[in-house]
C-alpha cells in the first residue's frame, strides 16, 4: 500500500503575516493621526466659521470619520 504524504505549505511565512500585521498598524496610525488633526482643525473654529460651512459644532467628529475612513 502506498502513501502520498504532501508537505508544501500553501500559506504565508510568519515574516510576511508579520510584516502585513505592522503594515496595518502603521495605516491605522497615521489614519488616527490624520482623523485627530481633522477633528482639532474643525473644533478650533468659531462656531460662525463652522455656520458658514453649514457645520455644527455636533457634526464635527462624523465629518472627521467620514474624512479619514469613510464611513
Amino acid at each position: 500500500m502506498a502513501t502520498a504524504v504532501n508537505t508544501a505549505f500553501f500559506g504565508t511565512g510568519i515574516s510576511d503575516r508579520l510584516r502585513g500585521l505592522i503594515a496595518n498598524v502603521k495605516e491605522a496610525q497615521a489614519k488616527r493621526a490624520l482623523y485627530r488633526t481633522t477633528y482639532f482643525e474643525l473644533s478650533s473654529l468659531s462656531d460662525r466659521d463652522l455656520a458658514d460651512l453649514g457645520f455644527s459644532r455636533y457634526d464635527i467628529a462624523s465629518i472627521a470619520r467620514e474624512h479619514v475612513y469613510g464611513k
